[in-house]
């Protein structure tokens, strides 16, 4: 059986696909979403409590690296196999090379209910991975475009580092990390328990959503879809290498390769959409979205962790 909060994302897609009138008000789903960020980053902080080391930062070191690595490998696949335009490749370098904290949310909840020993530090991938791959794709963009509608990239940094989700991750964790999980039980216990309630009714909505992206398919897609249910099983595996590499524990290992998977359908599209105005969004999120989250929370978490096995021993 599935893990239950997968459910809660079939249940969402199934929803979608009748057209039912099901919906989870916009105003509750930021309230999730803010929810699922801050206690992901407490949980974070509370396991990195006392215990920070130079293998850690050589740990992270690599973990960045991931992300400079990913969008440069990306660019040139979806440009010359996939036959997307300059602005469209550049697009999907940053969305795949990025991460997606849905994913993230759900391969954590799944290393939980398999007790596989996952490091405090797995949140910070999540910042380290997203960063790099969105300036990188603007920097791909900037070094190959031709166009003149290039926007201007002054205010970039600053939206992408102070945006609701790197504030609350990055801010959960140094919480966490200075109060530890006694400390702050009395307000930190009220997220960290609710954490799979808070993550089911994510899910319900992501369900709903991906639904409707799928709607916007059509043959045209064919390569698209190919890239987009392929590209995870390939990307996963650097993960599971760096993973190897640095000796990491079987679920910090699920998650990295989870999140090397994964891409990004929030932080992402917000950033490209502004600096790349001639990239085609909607493309994107029908990649990330509608294929790859899908594919990653009903097939792919599971399958990584197959093959860490396979891998490990």
């Amino acid at each position: 059986m599935p893990d239950i909060v997968v459910m809660f994302f079939v249940l969402g897609v199934v929803a979608g696909v009748v057209r039912s009138d099901l919906s989870i008000p916009k105003a509750a789903y930021d309230i999730l979403s803010l929810l699922l960020m801050l206690t992901i980053g407490l949980k974070g902080g509370m396991a990195l409590h006392g215990s920070l080391s130079l293998s850690l930062l050589i740990e992270l070191a690599g973990v960045t690296l991931l992300g400079i690595i990913i969008p440069l490998v990306i660019f040139p696949i979806v440009h010359y196999l996939v036959r997307l335009s300059i602005a469209d490749s550049a697009s999907l370098s940053a969305h795949y090379g990025s991460v997606s904290a849905g994913t993230f949310a759900v391969a954590l909840a799944y290393t939980e209910a398999h007790n596989l020993l996952t490091g405090g530090q797995v949140t910070l991938y999540l910042v380290l991975l997203e960063l790099p791959a969105i300036m990188l794709g603007l920097l791909l963009y900037r070094r190959f475009s031709r166009s003149s509608s290039i926007t201007k990239t002054s205010g970039l940094w600053h939206e992408t580092l102070t945006n609701r989700g790197v504030i609350l991750l990055v801010g959960g964790v140094l919480i966490g990390w200075l109060y530890g999980p006694d400390a702050g039980e009395s307000v930190t216990g009220l997220y960290t328990k609710a954490f799979h309630g808070i993550l089911a009714l994510f899910l319900l909505e992501m369900g709903m959503v991906a639904a409707e992206t799928l709607r916007s398919l059509r043959w045209g897609h064919s390569r698209l879809i190919i890239f987009a249910l392929t590209a995870p099983i390939v990307l996963s595996c650097f993960g599971l290498l760096m993973a190897y590499w640095l000796g990491l524990p079987a679920g910090s290992a699920v998650i990295l390769a989870s999140l090397t998977a994964s891409a990004s359908y929030i932080a992402a599209p917000v950033a490209i959409r502004a600096a790349i105005p001639d990239a085609n969004i909607g493309l994107a999120m029908l990649a990330s979205l509608g294929l790859t989250f899908p594919f990653n929370v009903l097939i792919g978490i599971p399958l990584y962790h197959q093959l860490w096995l396979w891998l490990a021993g």
